[in-house]
């Protein structure tokens, strides 16, 4: 598989120049795309390409738009994270082995998402994000 699990370079670098911001009600919209298994996402991806993007009924090019619901930190875990929604496409057939979540305003690759194998949708296709605690959170910083 060539879906990695990670932080992009990019990301990183992008807050230490502070052209990300996830506060509820900025101008920055993120977006989650999926991907199929060939795709080639990991910590060198810089920006969101429809190469390896699924296809199939209920999902459109790009991807959906995540639902900040807040951002949190754990000073004694010295970590800071984010909170999203979960996604639901609906109607959804498809398979998808990973996502790539990124910033849809400037393009910026955030992270990727590996599904640890093929799922397949035939009727409706749920992102659950775990809960968003310093050690869970899909995206976090420490």
């Amino acid at each position: 598989m060539s879906i990695g699990q990670t932080q992009t370079t990019v990301f990183k670098l992008n807050l230490l120049k502070a052209l990300e911001n996830f506060n509820i009600g900025t101008p920055y919209t993120y977006k989650i795309a999926l991907y199929v298994a060939t795709a080639v996402l990991n910590e060198t991806t810089t920006e969101y390409t429809t190469e390896g993007e699924i296809t199939g009924v209920g999902y459109s090019t790009g991807g959906e738009e995540l639902t900040i619901t807040g951002l949190g930190s754990d000073v004694s875990n010295n970590t800071a994270y984010v909170s999203f929604l979960d996604v639901t496409w609906d109607p959804a057939n498809f398979t998808t082995a990973g996502a790539l979540i990124y910033n849809s305003t400037t393009n910026a690759a955030v992270c990727v998402l590996n599904f640890g194998g093929n799922k397949t949708a035939t009727s409706s296709f749920t992102i659950t994000f775990p809960a968003a605690t310093s050690t869970t959170a899909v995206l976090r910083i420490n």
